[in-house]
């Protein structure tokens, strides 16, 4: 399916007006907009077989059963996990990762280290602190050159005996960067240490395959790849998930229960107690398939261009900064002394959606000492034309300033 119009046409959303203007939505690292087959999906399971997967034995709740599970299967595919009982349904990238540093993180003692990067969003951050707090661990705090990327030779120097976990994002969702996470993985590995990769920003928008990288759990959310809110996925090895303690306790991740002694249910099924979102599981299957039948490779390489486009566009505004060296499909700048909101409010009233602040990646905020950025991020459904759009508002936006 070639990028025209024909994709445009299956999000509604993107048919209506904001202030009179058409509405050009460059908040997809936020959360991007949802296919009509997925949201019909979602209405064809509410409407024709809902009911409680897993536990029943009459016909509805057999199907959407079925249901759920072929959508594991799809997530398995996608990431190229060995099997299916290695993808673990969360409600996002946030859970994921709180759900490794619980219960993998029981399992550390006083002293030992964690590894983190400047980049990291807060999901990678406070888990991290939490589990310090309660347990006495350290965490290390990979550095960034003056470009903006990771110091990889800095990283290699924070790996010690003590070291227990790296946990870093594939791509910044501040600056649209995509760091080398297969030589993190690589070097880690060496030294024994697993890696715990952030890909709620490299998922829809790169192809990645488990089986190359290596790493040892992986965590993404739905809503950033044309599925529902609320639902998401932690890919964990096998011997590893074995090995970890259950995350939460209740129904589905039991065996037996007894005062006495409760044993655990099998993967994945131990880390995924009480009722499941089954919905969002099911469209988040959809929306997989939704990206499979365009090709990962090809929208990959239809947001590259669009963020090419962009900053070559944007460098021609007076008092432009872009943040790093974006690759991937979002660019954070700003422009002379606009702060960011202001600008992000000129262009809402243009009807034009992008995100300003620190983007819950405070620390690396900091570190570039300003206020924030304006960040615009790209889909499947962006074109240049809307790039353009975005740049004329820029460009109005600065000389109501000047």
């Amino acid at each position: 399916m070639p990028f025209t119009a024909d994709i445009r046409k299956e999000f509604p959303i993107l048919e209506q007006k904001v202030y009179g203007k058409p509405l050009v939505y460059l908040d997809n690292a936020a959360t991007t907009q949802k296919p009509r087959r997925v949201i019909e999906c979602m209405d064809r399971i509410y409407t024709t077989v809902n009911a409680n997967v897993h536990r029943g034995v009459h016909h509805l709740s057999q199907v959407c059963t079925e249901e759920m599970e072929n959508a594991r299967n799809t997530v398995k595919d996608f990431i190229g996990a060995a099997h299916s009982h290695e993808i673990i349904f969360t409600r996002g990238t946030t859970e994921s990762i709180n759900l490794v540093a619980s219960s993998l993180g029981s399992m550390f003692k006083e002293g030992d280290e964690v590894i983190i990067s400047t980049m990291e969003h807060h999901s990678n951050i406070v888990p991290w602190q939490l589990l310090r707090d309660r347990t006495g661990i350290v965490l290390r705090i990979i550095p960034l050159k003056p470009d903006c990327s990771l110091d990889i030779e800095a990283f290699a120097r924070l790996l010690n005996n003590r070291t227990r976990l790296v946990s870093v994002t594939h791509v910044s969702n501040v600056l649209g960067v995509t760091n080398p996470i297969k030589e993190i993985i690589d070097i880690a590995h060496s030294h024994g240490v697993p890696v715990l990769v952030d890909g709620a920003q490299s998922a829809p928008h790169i192809k990645v395959d488990m089986q190359q990288l290596d790493a040892d759990f992986f965590a993404f959310s739905g809503h950033k790849l044309y599925a529902p809110t609320g639902i998401g996925i932690l890919y964990g090895k096998e011997r590893w998930l074995n090995a970890m303690p259950p995350y939460h306790g209740g129904g589905e991740m039991i065996k037996t229960v007894r005062f006495e002694k409760t044993t655990y249910n099998e993967l994945p099924y131990k880390f995924e107690a009480g009722t499941p979102d089954y919905v969002g599981a099911i469209a988040l299957g959809s929306a997989l398939e939704w990206i499979d039948s365009i090709g990962i490779e090809k929208i990959a390489a239809h947001e590259r261009e669009l963020t090419r486009y962009a900053v070559e566009q944007l460098l021609t505004i007076e008092g432009m900064r872009i943040f790093g060296k974006p690759d991937g499909a979002a660019v954070s700048f700003l422009v002379g002394d606009i702060h960011p909101a202001d600008m992000g409010a000129i262009l809402d009233r243009l009807g034009i959606a992008i995100r300003t602040g620190h983007h819950c990646a405070q620390p690396l905020i900091d570190h570039l000492d300003i206020p924030g950025t304006v960040r615009a991020s790209f889909a499947a459904y962006n074109t240049k034309e809307e790039v353009d759009i975005l740049i004329k508002g820029i460009e109005r936006a600065a000389k109501m300033f000047a």
